[in-house]
């Protein structure tokens, strides 16, 4: 179980915490945050390769957003959860709309966490299945930069 088993509203803390620069950029858009289940959306349009598809690129950076942000609320207070794994099976291609990534735990470990991200269009079709393995330790502070150890 999380170091913290205080229950947490789980979207709140994500949006307290950002997705980051690189979600921002791409229109990421949380829609549901818990350590049970995932949602977010980004939109095809900036997303995609120069022929018009969503870029395999972008299914990932969802992918890692929801299972990185989702092993790290499960990880708790004082730990950290860092990625060390990721794959893509991409098996349709998005040319417009949004895409949906819905992301459930497989194993929620002491040290480990891997997670499944399903990627869906605007009709529900799968476009991509992303699994990520995040290994969770205990967050320190390095004495020269002040910042979290990674």
């Amino acid at each position: 179980m999380a170091a913290d088993p205080s229950p947490v509203d789980g979207l709140a803390w994500a949006e307290r915490r950002g997705l980051g620069a690189l979600a921002e950029k791409m229109g990421m858009r949380l829609v549901e945050f818990s350590v049970e289940r995932s949602v977010a959306t980004i939109p095809v349009a900036g997303n995609t390769q120069p022929v018009g598809l969503l870029h395999g690129g972008a299914y990932v950076v969802l992918g890692e957003s929801l299972g990185s942000m989702a092993a790290n609320l499960y990880a708790g207070a004082g730990r950290l959860a860092v990625g060390v794994d990721i794959n893509a099976t991409h098996t349709r291609s998005a040319t417009s709309g949004i895409v949906t990534g819905v992301c459930t735990p497989i194993h929620l470990g002491r040290t480990m966490t891997v997670h499944e991200i399903v990627v869906t269009d605007d009709q529900g079709r799968r476009c991509s299945t992303i699994r990520i393995t995040n290994l969770i330790r205990e967050e320190s502070v390095s004495s020269s930069s002040g910042r979290a150890a990674r």
